[in-house]
């Protein structure tokens, strides 16, 4: 299937799938025009590498996955790639963790009257 096809089937652009390709998280061969062709597994590999990608993962760790990641599409987590989303998590936590003592340490500074919460936006 040509990229048109592949990214109306899978709700990403045709930038990220070509993104995703140079990285080597797709397998595509060139046609007589030159353009990329992807087959049906492409399907799952490339709304798989975009779910990782909301989950905080860059390509350059995708790519280390072992390939049951990117062979269906699920929320499941593969058994082999279990220690990497861990280790994620703990990155997330460290980050909150930090940020919620520099938001103390602003707040400290801050006269009393302007220390009014504000929600995200």
């Amino acid at each position: 299937m040509n990229i048109g096809e592949l990214a109306r089937r899978t709700g990403s652009s045709a930038r990220s799938i070509r993104h995703y390709d140079k990285a080597g998280l797709l397998a595509s061969h060139r046609r007589d025009n030159g353009y990329r062709d992807f087959d049906e597994a492409a399907v799952p590999q490339v709304m798989q590498v975009a779910r990782m990608i909301r989950l905080g993962f860059s390509l350059e760790e995708i790519a280390t996955f072992p390939p049951c990641m990117l062979r269906q599409v699920t929320d499941a987590i593969c058994p082999d790639a279990l220690a990497a989303h861990r280790e994620r998590l703990a990155e997330v936590e460290r980050q909150l963790f930090d940020l919620a003592r520099l938001r103390e340490r602003l707040l400290a500074v801050l006269p009393p009257n302007e220390r009014v919460p504000h929600e995200p936006s």
